[in-house]
């Protein structure tokens, strides 16, 4: 699945955002949740479109 730039929030954007529900997180947090917000996006629609055998 491919996404262009635009589509993505920054780590900055990231932390703004958690920072206004009173989480706060450094940019290098804010970068490993996004890592694994996109593979958990990832294996959730895989596991939608292939279907088992």
């Amino acid at each position: 699945m491919e996404t262009s730039e635009n589509d993505k929030i920054t780590p900055e954007e990231a932390v703004e955002i958690l920072k206004k529900r009173g989480l706060e997180v450094t940019i290098e947090q804010a970068k490993l949740i996004l890592d694994f917000l996109c593979k958990l996006a990832d294996i959730t629609i895989a596991q939608y479109i292939v279907k088992p055998p």
